[in-house]
């Protein structure tokens, strides 16, 4: 008789709808369909290397399709960088005696771009690991879609709708600022489906004048209010510029004190650039006269019940990945391709961004429509 697999499943980075979908719709394939035992790590990487799990069973995984968050917890550590007892320590050894000890045939990891960069150093370590992406920002690459964005959507899209008639009634200017450092997904996604007169991606500079000149256009035709979907990401040409330049030095350095130094240089600008919105509202304010208004969605984008879709994704791309340890396939990430599944490896993923394309179809139905990217 075969020996039944073991396998430890985790959830690391931001919390989003739809993780607790992806370890019920794994755990109730594998343990139903391939015979495995699993086991689920607390926050993460860190419970990983603390050696903190918890059995999950049909129970455990009953009721938990509906439920936003993650049963398991999370944390942002890094596996290889992880402050322990004050001090920045590697792990990874630590966590593949833990792997060993406790006799695991796989790990299964649940997260964005930087999850995947350390399921790739702990695969390079001799551990057999799959990921499964989730991020409300859609920025992984290799995959058309990640579980949570789809929710994350509908309720970025609802607060546009919602924020509609505020700006109407006032006759004023409200920019919505939505999730999107790097990428501009959701905010694109969401100012297509809401309506927005203006979106201001952070792959697309935007000029005031350009803004401003939209805003007056549609004051011309007798519409007194403008409402802008602002990705947290989007920056003027001039700061996109020193960004740039900023990121291009950490890239270039080789030394690791010059890297640790350009690094800290780019999170220092990164900071000088937290109230943009806000500034950019004030800007606004002042160059047509309208009244200016900030909502900022923040984590109420990230929490609640997951949608449909997204519960439809995770059960998808968790009940593959259960195959995929069955058949001993590891070092790779299951991708959701049209209305099926692929794979990709690790090592294509990790710490690498699917940024929005200039061309693309979403980009050019919202320059079609009228909807001002602020670049012209």
């Amino acid at each position: 008789m075969a020996k039944k697999k073991k396998v430890g499943i985790l959830t690391a980075g931001g919390d989003c709808p739809g993780l607790n979908a992806a370890i019920r719709g794994f755990g109730k394939a594998a343990i139903r369909q391939h015979g495995m035992e699993l086991i689920g790590f607390q926050d993460g990487v860190r419970g990983l290397a603390e050696n903190r799990y918890v059995p999950l069973d049909g129970r455990a995984l009953s009721g938990i399709l509906t439920v936003g968050g993650t049963i398991l917890g999370t944390s942002r550590d890094k596996v290889n960088r992880m402050v322990v007892d004050g001090e920045t320590r590697d792990m990874i050894p630590t966590i593949k005696e833990n792997y060993e000890k406790l006799g695991l045939d796989a790990l299964v990891t649940l997260g964005g771009g930087g999850t995947a960069r350390n399921a790739n150093k702990l695969s390079k370590a001799g551990l057999n690991v799959l990921h499964l992406p989730k991020t409300i920002d859609n920025d992984i690459i290799g995959t058309d879609d990640s579980f949570g964005f789809s929710t994350a959507l509908e309720i970025a899209t609802d607060a546009i709708d919602r924020l509609h008639s505020t700006a109407h009634s006032h006759h004023r200017i409200i920019l919505a600022e939505i999730m999107g450092h790097r990428a501009g997904w959701l905010a694109l996604g969401s100012g297509i489906a809401g309506g927005a007169d203006i979106i201001l991606l952070p792959e697309v500079p935007y000029h005031l004048d350009a803004i401003v000149d939209a805003v007056e256009q549609r004051r011309k035709e007798g519409l007194n209010f403008s409402v802008i979907a602002v990705a947290e990401g989007a920056r003027n040409e001039t700061d996109a510029l020193a960004m740039s330049g900023a990121q291009a030095l950490v890239d270039e350095s080789r030394n690791p004190d010059t890297k640790a130094a350009a690094k800290k240089a780019k999170a220092d600008l990164e900071r000088s650039m937290r109230d943009n919105t806000m500034k950019l509202a004030t800007q606004l304010e002042d160059a047509t006269g309208l009244e200016s208004r900030v909502t900022i969605l923040g984590y109420v984008q990230r929490g609640g019940t997951p949608c449909a879709q997204d519960r439809l994704l995770a059960t998808r791309l968790g009940t593959k990945g259960a195959q995929l340890v069955d058949d001993g396939e590891f070092g790779i990430m299951v991708t959701a391709e049209g209305t099926g599944t692929g794979t990709i490896p690790l090592k294509e993923v990790g710490g690498k961004v699917k940024y929005v394309p200039l061309d693309h179809p979403w980009v050019e139905a919202a320059r079609s429509v009228g909807t001002s990217l602020g670049d012209d």
